[in-house]
C-alpha cells in the first residue's frame, strides 16, 4: 500500500514506544486506517505523530493535547481537524494552536488569540517544588511498559496514577495490562472492573476484562463482557477472536463458528488466522446423514 505504514514501521521510524503510540491512538489524536487487521499510517499521521513527540518530550501532557485540539474544534465550526493541519506552539506548559487559514497562535483554554509579545523565543523553564502530576507518572509508566523486567516499576507509576487521578480511565486499563502481562489476573480483573465502572460503554476496558475472565474460567461472564466489547468495535478482529474462544468452552460451537468468521473477515491475514481456519475446517467434517433418493428413468 503506497505511502502507508504499518505500526511497526511507525514504532521504528520515529523510535517510539508501542504502548506510547496506542495511548495516543486512544485519545485519537492521531487516527490511522484499518484493515485485514492491521493499522495503516499515513506520511500525515508521522507528520502529526512527530509533533505529539515533540510536545510531550516538552512536558506537555498528550491529555492536555488533546483537549487543546478539541477546543479548537469546537470553537472553529465544530468539524474534526486533523492534527497534521494544525501548527502547535509550546508556551511553557501551554499548548497554542495555528488554526488553518491563521497566521498566529491561538490560546483554546483562555478562548483568545495570542500576540508576539505573548510568546517568548525561549520561555523560562520554570521549576515545580511540587511532586510529580499525574500525568509523569503515566509517562514514566509508559516507558516501564516496554521491557518485561520494568513492568511493576509501571504498574506502581500507574497506582500512583489511579490514586492522584482516579477518573483517567486509561490508567486503568493500562495497570490492568500491565498487572495481566506479570500474571496477576486478579488484580488485571479488578483494574478493569473499575475501567468499566467509569465507562461501561469503553469497548477496550470490556474487552480486556472478559479476556481476563476468560482466563480465569468465568466463561459466562467473560461472554457478557466480549459481546459488550464487539457491540462498541464490531471491527475489532481480537474481540471475535476471544468470544469464539469463550463460547467454544462453554460448548456452544455455532456461535463460536460465527466469530471465527467474523474474525476471519476483519483479518484474514492476521496472527491467529491461520488457527481460525483450522477450528471452521473442524466445525465443517460432519457427515452427511440424509440418504441421496436415486434417479428413475421414466416407464
Amino acid at each position: 500500500m503506497a505511502d502507508r505504514y504499518t505500526r511497526n514501521e511507525v514504532v521504528r521510524i520515529l523510535g517510539l514506544e508501542a504502548g506510547r503510540l496506542r495511548y495516543w491512538e486512544r485519545l485519537r489524536l492521531v487516527r490511522p486506517e484499518t484493515r485485514w487487521g492491521e493499522r495503516f499510517y499515513s506520511f500525515g499521521d508521522l507528520v502529526a505523530l512527530r509533533s505529539i513527540q515533540r510536545i510531550t518530550l516538552n512536558r506537555v501532557p498528550a491529555r492536555k493535547l488533546r483537549r487543546a485540539v478539541t477546543l479548537v474544534e469546537q470553537q472553529f465550526g465544530g468539524f474534526s481537524l486533523p492534527l497534521q493541519d494544525l501548527r502547535l506552539v509550546e508556551l511553557g506548559r501551554d499548548v497554542l494552536v495555528v488554526p488553518p487559514g491563521a497566521d498566529r497562535p491561538f490560546n483554546p483554554f483562555r478562548q483568545q488569540w495570542a500576540f508576539p509579545f505573548d510568546m517568548p523565543a525561549r520561555p523560562a523553564k520554570l521549576h515545580s517544588m511540587a511532586g510529580p502530576t499525574p500525568e509523569e507518572f503515566f509517562e514514566n509508566a509508559l516507558s516501564c511498559e516496554t521491557k518485561q523486567d520494568t513492568l511493576p516499576q509501571a504498574i506502581e507509576n500507574y497506582l500512583r496514577v489511579v490514586e492522584l487521578a482516579p477518573d483517567w480511565i486509561e490508567a486503568h486499563i493500562n495497570l490492568g495490562v500491565a498487572y495481566y502481562q506479570i500474571g496477576q489476573l486478579s488484580d488485571a480483573r479488578a483494574a478493569f472492573v473499575a475501567a468499566v465502572a467509569l465507562d461501561p460503554l469503553n469497548g477496550i476496558a470490556r474487552y480486556n476484562l472478559g479476556c481476563t475472565l476468560e482466563e480465569l474460567g468465568e466463561y459466562d461472564e467473560a461472554v457478557d463482557h466480549l459481546q459488550r466489547a464487539a457491540r462498541a468495535m464490531p471491527g475489532h478482529a481480537d474481540v471475535h477472536f476471544n468470544l469464539a474462544l469463550a463460547y467454544e468452552k462453554r460448548g456452544e460451537r455455532r456461535a463460536a463458528r460465527d466469530h471465527w468468521t467474523l474474525y476471519l473477515r476483519h483479518a484474514p491475514n492476521g496472527t491467529w488466522a491461520e488457527q481460525a481456519r483450522a477450528r471452521l475446517r473442524r466445525y465443517s467434517t460432519r457427515r452427511k446423514t440424509a440418504v441421496p433418493i436415486p434417479f428413475r428413468r421414466p416407464s
